[in-house]
């Protein structure tokens, strides 16, 4: 194992946190309730793109995801996108209280942008990847899969594009030409996960330090 561990990039320490998670719920809790919005959390408030992403159920289907490649200040930015990828994912309806107990709340932090020539040039399960292209219409359009999209999905390299491609709008018949007009920039990223349930103990650990101003989620309520 010495081998793997090695090979990690510099092997340095991770930021993103469970407590980032805690936040999003926390932000999402206080947002369906009507509480007062949480105080300013403890970890870095360092400016990074970020995505939250929203599943449910225990098959954890897409709930909502939505983030950005401008680099946002942490505190503030993960309390803008974890309403917009829980409310306004235009894939979705709102989010409701009923479905929190079943949520996953998933924050990918992207790194090491690359622009690169090819458009195959990138591996599955390792990097991001958004495109940009000229629609039919000849408007200019993006797109953009998270690393661990495509592996999930079982896809390969062209599957991803040309999935990524009719996400971004793109109506006309896909041809091979048409694939290496496409700009493709491929990313990392660090993603950390928390169901409800892990959320809910977290808090319940934390509690005291934490002051959060509302009262926990009676469990009873969820049973």
């Amino acid at each position: 194992s010495s081998a793997a561990s090695s090979s990690s990039p510099g092997s340095r320490k991770m930021v993103v946190s469970a407590e980032m998670c805690c936040f999003c719920f926390d932000v999402l809790y206080c947002h369906l309730y009507g509480y007062q919005q949480p105080r300013t959390p403890r970890f870095t408030n360092e400016p990074y793109p970020l995505f939250v992403t929203w599943k449910i159920g225990r098959d954890k289907r897409l709930r909502g995801c939505i983030g950005t490649f401008s680099a946002m200040n942490l505190h503030s930015g993960l309390r803008e996108y974890t309403l917009t990828s829980a409310l306004k994912d235009s894939r979705f309806p709102p989010m409701t209280r009923d479905e929190l107990p079943r949520l996953f709340c998933s924050v990918s932090l992207l790194t090491n942008f690359e622009d690169v020539c090819d458009y195959l040039d990138w591996e599955v399960g390792v990097h991001g990847i958004r495109i940009e292209f000229i629609n039919e219409k000849g408007s200019k359009r993006t797109a953009t899969y998270l690393p661990e999209v495509a592996k999930e999905q079982g896809w390969d390299h062209i599957q991803t594009i040309d999935s990524l491609l009719r996400k971004g709008g793109y109506k006309a018949p896909i041809t091979n030409e048409f694939r290496k007009t496409i700009k493709l920039t491929r990313y990392r990223s660090e993603k950390m996960t928390l169901s409800y349930a892990e959320y809910l103990a977290h808090r319940q650990h934390h509690h005291f330090q934490n002051g959060i101003g509302h009262p926990l989620p009676p469990y009873n309520h969820y049973s």
